[in-house]
């Protein structure tokens, strides 16, 4: 793997040399966009909407909309907005995992120390282990500052970025029903819940469409017909909302 930000991770007055790298891959099928007449790649221009001329890249610009008129930034602009540690991952506090709402977190990073900080690193690692906690804490990686959580697994120190809280859009505006449930029908679904408890196993969880899709591009290249599957009718069930959580413990009893 290639190291995609090289840094320190600052943990009280002691700096440990890290390399980052992507903990994160795509599952999904990289696809590329075709002309259907004679199979030739889409390609993409960047083009002047006044004037329908396609822009070179060295004379594009930023800029941001204030009061319908555009402000351009230029690099010195977004140098200046860095923070002056730009190279540093400082721990700001340590807090339990189980407190982040997961809708905050992003991606993953893996951490390696360099060979002077192997030591500071194996101490942080052992001591968030023994605490369980996690700490928080900014990096800029790029252009842009990032706030994330430093965690172990399985031996390595792990970062993941998390979202600011400004980043969250409100729910106010989501409609949610105000209906009455009555004692029995929570007392079912908790029942159905405990019933369906176990152990969190990522293994057992595999991306069915895209090994589906696979066997689909394997087919079609051999010339073979592919055979849509059909949608099994479901078995009617009540309406009763009460009649329906029944039916469904004694579905994954069976």
């Amino acid at each position: 793997m290639k190291s995609i930000w090289k840094g320190a991770i600052g943990f009280g007055l002691v700096n440990i040399p890290v390399k980052l790298y992507s903990a994160v891959q795509n599952s999904s099928l990289d696809l590329d966009m075709l002309d259907g007449k004679d199979l030739s790649k889409i390609k993409y221009h960047r083009i002047n909407e006044r004037t329908g001329k396609e822009v070179p890249y060295e004379r594009i610009v930023k800029g941001f909309l204030l009061k319908d008129n555009y402000v351009v930034l230029a690099d010195e602009d977004f140098a200046s907005a860095l923070p002056e540690k730009n190279k540093l991952i400082e721990l700001e506090s340590f807090v339990d995992l189980a407190d982040i709402n997961p809708i905050y977190y992003e991606t993953s990073y893996y951490t390696e120390p360099e060979q002077q900080g192997k030591k500071a690193y194996s101490l942080l690692l052992k001591a968030l282990q023994k605490s369980k906690k996690a700490g928080v804490a900014r990096f800029v990686l790029r252009t842009n500052e990032n706030l994330c959580v430093i965690h172990p697994l399985n031996d390595v120190l792990v970062v993941t970025k998390i979202r600011f809280e400004e980043e969250i859009r409100n729910s106010k505006d989501i409609k949610t029903p105000t209906v009455s449930i009555k004692p029995k029908e929570l007392q079912v679904g908790m029942a159905l819940i405990k019933q369906y408890s176990s152990d969190f196993d990522i293994s057992a969880f595999k991306d069915e469409y895209a090994k589906e899709l696979m066997k689909t591009i394997r087919a079609k290249a051999k010339g073979k017909k592919v055979v849509v599957k059909k949608m099994q009718p479901e078995k009617q069930v009540s309406d009763d909302l009460y009649e329906q959580l029944m039916q469904s413990l004694s579905k994954k009893g069976a």
